[in-house]
């Protein structure tokens, strides 16, 4: 999978590439959860690397089922 995000980037709330994965307040919901990809807490400054954007991106990859000509999946 081509990477969705830069490996090399450390990546702030407020970066438009963030908005690929979820809003503030979607980023911040998943990190009071628990959930979401991995993140640094400096202070009061979230940071995101580009390679554990990716990482978690990977993880939500979605391969659908094959169907044949019925309409019935395929296994």
């Amino acid at each position: 999978m081509p990477s969705l995000f830069d490996d090399n980037r450390t990546y702030v709330l407020g970066d438009a590439e963030l908005e690929l994965i979820g809003d503030r307040n979607k980023l911040a919901q998943w990190r009071h959860k628990g959930m979401g990809p991995a993140y640094y807490k400096l202070g009061r400054k979230i940071l995101y690397c580009g390679a554990d954007l990716n990482a978690w991106a990977e993880t939500r990859r979605m391969v659908p089922l094959a169907r044949d000509d019925r309409g019935s999946a395929r296994r």
